[in-house]
């Protein structure tokens, strides 16, 4: 039996996230990852900024920055740069990241700077009101969309991609141990490595949209999400209305820190 106790802030809980709410999973598949690679927690930092998933490192007991909405990718930018040895894991959601952080987001990848980022995907913003979030499906209802939203989702991997990120996964809660596998290929790459989790919101999504209970929720993810190797196999009819899950890019490309280190050396030199 995993010791998540020893990795937790016992004294933060009990935790404000929701029933059914897969962010716990997310946090639970991140510290066997963790624990697996035997990351020093005085070596490791974990930044978010503002909504649901951005609550996770206040219950991991390591070094932590809770920031302001949309710039958790700013933020751990900066500390990356500073100290450069530090593993550093962005904790965010798909409002947080890709609307209000959305050239963050961008940046960070076209960069490579090496961190890496979990991002959740619930569709909503479910902390702060139920709004459409660029990943809310089109049709869907949200507080700002009560007759159903007009606008196409974001892909948040493809756009990763198309940015210039090295690693690029996505996962979802409903299969934990396939996500914990993904996130732990992430931590190991160097470069920007994003794992988008596909995660439930019963409360702010699930009600909205006339989904039973949370447990429906989850069966919903077990029906949808579809591994790499099957996709290939699937007709486009197959695939409408299911997603990719597994590793989606993996390149080598320059990581940013250490090329700024080779460009101050070099300009030492020739002085």
């Amino acid at each position: 039996m995993f010791d998540y106790l020893k990795y937790v802030r016992e004294e933060n809980f009990p935790h404000i996230w929701c029933s059914g709410c897969g962010d716990g999973i997310v946090l639970k598949a991140l510290l066997r990852a963790v624990d697996k690679l035997g990351i020093d927690r005085d070596e490791a930092v974990m930044v978010s900024g503002i909504g649901c998933s951005s609550r996770t490192p206040g219950y991991v007991d390591v070094n932590t920055l809770h920031t302001t909405h949309g710039r958790a990718l700013a933020f751990a930018t900066g500390v990356k740069s500073a100290k450069p040895h530090l593993t550093v894991i962005v904790v965010t959601g798909d409002g947080d990241a890709t609307a209000i952080g959305g050239n963050h987001f961008i940046h960070a990848a076209r960069r490579n700077i090496d961190l890496t980022v979990l991002l959740y995907n619930n569709y909503i913003y479910g902390m702060t009101g139920g709004q459409c979030s660029p990943t809310t499906p089109r049709g869907a209802r949200a507080s700002t969309a009560p007759f159903g939203n007009l606008e196409p989702p974001f892909n948040i991997s493809g756009l990763a991609i198309a940015a210039g990120a090295s690693f690029v996964a996505r996962g979802d809660v409903y299969n934990a141990k396939k996500l914990e596998t993904l996130i732990l290929k992430a931590l190991q790459k160097k470069g920007f490595s994003l794992v988008e989790v596909v995660t439930p919101c019963p409360t702010a999504y699930g009600r909205r949209n006339r989904m039973a209970n949370p447990v429906k929720m989850m069966e919903h993810l077990r029906d949808t999400a579809v591994s790499m190797e099957k996709w290939e196999s699937m007709s486009g009819e197959e695939r409408a209305g299911k997603f990719r899950t597994g590793v989606l890019c993996d390149v080598e490309r320059p990581e940013y820190t250490e090329e700024y280190a080779r460009l101050v050396e070099e300009v030492r030199t020739d002085r």
